[in-house]
């Protein structure tokens, strides 16, 4: 049992990583292969080949047989994390119809017909027609439906990408409950198909037999099969152990297991999540999702452009660091963390709202960002700042969201993703919620994570609490700052928690100007 170890496979936004883990949660061998995320046809479009996401599967276990360590024949099984929302139409052979839309994809569909019926009536009385409005117009399959029929026509399964790749890997149409995140009808409280007269089906137009077959995270999805085999150089026969998609993986990879522990995800999307037994919506109408461990709840907040902002931040203003990191051959956000040196807490009054894409309902749809408070003493390191506090401001009203609806106080932070690489970045998030905030031993959090579920499947763990235990440890903890916390939390609770809500006037204005 001791030399048995786990491989986890990892598609993530920006690239796609083939990880080998021990039981102990050592990162034995990992290989990973930068992908473009998406491309675009129109403005707002994001789209990708499914074949472009299994090549890079293909290439990046391939690369790692060769690695110092790696033993084939000591993989006792194989897992699956995904990039979550991002949907393929497949025809009757199982082949891709069309290309897959990202969950980046921005486009709506405007002017259906509401839900109607008692269910429509009951979204009137409740005041809840236009968030099920808004949600119509999000679904992809809507989209595909309304403007392309012809493709919606010939689609026999539509799945997420966890299930495209699943059945690349496995010759089956199945998924993990897991990775069921997006617009379609599932039912998140019971975490199954939505029952045949729920109001879901008439909201997305998918019809059941069109959707996989769900087992559990932890069950069995099947076999590495002989075909698969060949292309990734898996060996045939392992079993493929059902996960869950790579933000509720991150979660239990962190070791957030108890929901006093909460998970901050600093990727393309900032989140905080915590894992709960009970079915909590933090925001009436919008459900928790399924988590990394069966029969659990991901309660989530999510700020959707979140470090994404950091990248928009190095394209439009990073020309220094850009340049200097290319000289140095280092990435330029490692040289930001000077910006966050220069610059006091607060940013000299400089306050931003993350709101750069629009929400569901907090935000609203008409959000935008702000930033406001703007002195002529004010520099892009001021800006820069400004951004990292910003999204955790915005982080930190989520927390407060959640212990509110849950009745359980969060009182330890983890951090993950591409922006736990910044220590300046983790010592704001630590001094803006009064907590200390530690990082997870490896960055691959969402593969760890992985490993897990594939461990305590086949039993070489015997449940969560002592996986947990045993795969993730602590590299390091960032405490508060006694001082910069008392700044950031008059800003907080004086400046920032106001923003949204005397905006938003402002904001529909804009809306109804420019449409």
């Amino acid at each position: 049992m001791s030399g048995e170890t786990l491989l986890a496979i990892d598609n993530g936004t920006q690239s796609v990583r083939a990880l080998l883990f021990d039981l102990r949660g050592k990162l034995v061998a990992k290989k990973r292969i930068p992908i473009q995320p998406y491309y675009s046809q129109k403005n707002g479009w994001a789209e990708q080949d499914p074949g472009f996401f299994w090549d890079a599967v293909c290439q990046a276990c391939q690369g790692l047989w060769n690695m110092e360590g790696v033993d084939k024949t000591a993989i006792a099984g194989v897992g699956l994390t995904t990039q979550r929302s991002t949907v393929i139409n497949l025809d009757k052979n199982q082949q891709p119809l069309r290309p897959a839309m990202v969950w980046l994809d921005q486009r709506r569909t405007e002017g259906l017909d509401p839900v109607g019926g008692l269910w429509g009536f009951l979204f009137r009385v409740a005041g809840m027609r236009e968030t099920v409005k808004y949600l119509q117009a999000e679904a992809e399959a809507n989209w595909i439906k309304t403007h392309q029929p012809e493709i919606w026509s010939k689609t026999d399964k539509y799945v997420f990408l966890s299930g495209y790749l699943t059945h690349k890997l496995v010759g089956k149409v199945i998924d993990s409950v897991g990775c069921q995140v997006g617009y379609v009808p599932f039912d998140y409280k019971k975490q199954e198909w939505a029952g045949s007269s729920d109001w879901r089906w008439d909201a997305v137009q998918v019809e059941r037999e069109m959707l996989p077959e769900l087992v559990q995270p932890t069950e069995l999805l099947g076999h590495i099969t002989r075909e698969a085999s060949q292309e990734t150089g898996i060996p045939e026969g392992l079993p493929l152990i059902a996960a869950a998609a790579d933000k509720a993986t991150e979660v239990i990879g962190a070791g957030c297991l108890d929901p006093h522990i909460g998970c901050l995800s600093y990727g393309t999307t900032a989140t905080i999540n915590t894992t709960h037994k009970k079915y909590t919506e933090v925001i009436p109408l919008i459900p928790p999702y399924p988590a990394a461990v069966p029969g659990a709840y991901s309660l989530e907040v999510q700020i959707y452009r979140g470090f994404w902002m950091v990248s928009w931040f190095k394209e439009e203003f990073g020309l220094l660091e850009r340049k200097e990191a290319e000289k140095l051959g280092v990435e330029p956000e490692a040289l930001f963390d000077t910006l966050l040196e220069s610059v006091p807490a607060g940013a000299e009054g400089l306050v931003l709202q993350p709101y750069w894409s629009p929400g569901l309902k907090i935000p609203g749809p008409e959000a935008r960002g702000a930033v406001i408070g703007f002195q002529d003493n004010h520099t892009r390191a001021h800006f820069y700042r400004a951004i990292i506090e910003g999204l955790a401001f915005g982080l930190r009203e989520g927390a407060q969201r959640t212990e509110k609806r849950s009745h359980i106080p969060i009182t330890e932070l983890r951090v993950a993703g591409g922006g736990s690489q910044s220590p300046n970045a983790i010592q704001i998030t630590a001094d803006i919620f009064g907590l200390p905030v530690s990082r997870p031993h490896v960055y691959e959090a969402s593969g760890l994570g992985t490993a897990i579920d594939v461990s305590v499947g086949l039993g070489l763990h015997p449940n969560f609490e002592i996986a947990v235990k045993e795969m993730t440890h602590l590299r390091d903890t960032f405490e508060p700052n006694k001082d910069s916390h008392q700044v950031y939390s008059k800003l907080f609770g004086q400046v920032y928690k106001k923003m949204y809500r005397r905006l938003k006037p402002l904001y529909n204005e804009i809306q109804e100007i420019i449409k």
